[in-house]
């Protein structure tokens, strides 16, 4: 498909089936139940995939009948309040974007947190300074008050907490905006942690998204830059993710199919916790402690590592999940990839994954292809197989203003694409991701969890291998695919090139 073009349709290689990869899966059976549990969300839970689907658009959409005034008031009160609190403190202007941002947050409460979480993470789909603003907010949330975790575990599991558990230790190991966790042991010995969901959350995340969804109707009258940001599809896309991290199932149900994925495909230096069967509830999850520290301390911890196979490791295990299997962690920032003193890969917190259909995959293989190509139409091309453009739309515009846009990016690194690096890269997917924001179009959460992993894998390569060699470590990469899956990277190859109209 170029310029425009329709391409020609064919079937496109199919991704293995869930139950085969359960029938065969050893993984599964080293933790008792869980094949029967894993069986049971798989059939349950797809649905309420789907549910949430609609429920976000729903949501986000305004609706003066439905705009939750209440909360929209108290907001709007408590910004007054933070804002005349700090209006006296002089600073500079990126000090003062911050504290602005945060006086937002602090009005919100625990929405809005998640939500300046998600735009701190969306470097390249929205403004630079917005993300950069928002950046504290990864890092600063307070825990629960005591006793109040235990409580949510007694209501969860029916107070059996000291038949299940031998102890849980009363501190949090984390804490953040839907829950925290606490590391336990149970009755048998075994190591876990305990994911506990903060309470009331989703009667005040749905306040929440539909008073963002006023706000940022809005901003995007009022302010050129908001439109821009096409906020209004943000919002949106915040519900549909914020509402899958509120059921603790669905999370157990990611944990499982990535597991099952990264068992299949024999990638051993990954390690993928188990969900424990009896103990996962919407609010509740207990899995499997594993090992290691979040990555950007073990860059420090273990200087003798080698950074560039870690790096080659952690692009190999993104792809193989999301182009052999369809299915990735969709949120490896540092504190949920974690790295043991071997150079070994632990993942954790699988609140978000990203999901590819066949069509998808191919049209992300495309993706990727292009961008090493550095073909513009190609680019835009595969962008629009993932629904983002309206059927039918003529691309040439789209193409032209994306080939203008990347030719700077490119001359302002001054670096030839032979050279090309991560932080390249992730410019490249971000410009495309934000260009689908300014023409007001639909920014797939699948496209923009995968931009989110570049940007994250290319933090990654700072911290252990920053002078490495992108294009380099291509063709090794790809040599190991097709060396691994001689027929699946053939079909995928022939579907990604399939021939235009």
């Amino acid at each position: 498909m170029t310029d425009g073009a329709t391409s020609i349709m064919t079937t496109p290689p199919p991704l293995p089936e869930f139950e085969d990869l359960v029938e065969r899966s050893e993984w599964l059976r080293d933790r008792a139940g869980l094949e029967t549990e894993a069986l049971r969300w798989h059939h349950s839970l797809e649905s309420e995939r789907k549910r949430i689907v609609g429920e976000a658009e729903e949501l986000a959409t305004p609706r003066l009948r439905r705009v939750p005034f209440g909360a929209l008031f108290l907001v709007c009160i408590r910004f007054v309040w933070f804002c005349l609190a700090g209006i006296w403190r002089k600073s500079p202007e990126q000090q003062r974007a911050v504290r602005w941002s945060k006086h937002l947050v602090q009005a919100g409460g625990p929405a809005y947190v998640k939500l300046g979480q998600l735009i701190a993470t969306a470097k390249g789909a929205l403004p630079d300074a917005w993300t950069e603003a928002f950046a504290w907010c990864r890092d600063e949330v307070p825990p629960l008050r005591p006793g109040v975790a235990e409580a949510v575990i007694d209501t969860e599991i029916g107070h059996r907490r000291a038949e299940t558990f031998q102890s849980i230790e009363p501190a949090p190991v984390a804490a953040a905006s839907i829950a925290q966790v606490h590391l336990a042991t149970l009755a048998d010995g075994s190591a876990v942690v305990v994911k506990v969901q903060r309470p009331g959350l989703r009667q005040r995340f749905e306040a929440d998204i539909r008073a963002l969804s006023v706000i940022a109707l809005v901003a995007d009258r009022l302010s050129k830059r908001a439109r821009i940001a096409n906020l209004p599809g943000f919002v949106e896309l915040f519900a549909q993710l914020v509402l899958e991290e509120l059921d603790f199932r669905l999370e157990a149900l990611n944990m499982t199919e990535i597991g099952l994925a990264n068992e299949d495909a024999g990638l051993d230096h990954i390690r993928v916790p188990h969900p424990v069967p009896g103990l996962v509830t919407s609010r509740v999850l207990v899995m499997e402690r594993v090992p290691g520290i979040r990555y950007t301390d073990a860059a420090l911890a273990h200087p003798d590592l080698d950074g560039p196979r870690i790096v080659r490791l952690a692009v190999q295990g993104v792809l193989e999940h999301a182009l052999l299997y369809g299915v990735f962690h969709g949120d490896l920032h540092a504190g949920n990839v974690l790295i043991d003193e071997e150079g070994n890969f632990s993942l954790v917190d699988f609140g978000i994954a990203g999901r590819l259909d066949a069509a998808q995959r191919a049209a992300m293989v495309r993706l990727v292809i292009g961008f090493a190509r550095n073909d513009f139409a190609a680019q835009v091309a595969a962008v629009a197989e993932f629904g983002a453009l309206p059927a039918g739309i003529d691309l040439a515009p789209l193409v032209r203003q994306f080939a203008e846009e990347s030719t700077v990016i490119l001359a302002a690194v001054d670096r030839p694409l032979s050279r090309l690096d991560f932080g390249m890269l992730t410019a490249q997917v971000a410009r495309a991701t934000r260009l689908l924001a300014e023409h007001r179009f639909r920014q797939p959460t699948e496209l923009v969890l995968f931009c989110k992993n570049l940007l994250y894998l290319n933090g990654l390569c700072n911290a252990f291998a920053p002078d490495i060699n992108l294009m380099a470590e291509i063709a090794p990469i790809f040599l190991y695919f097709q060396a691994k899956y001689p027929k699946e990277i053939a079909a995928i190859m022939s579907e990604a090139f399939r021939p235009p109209a």
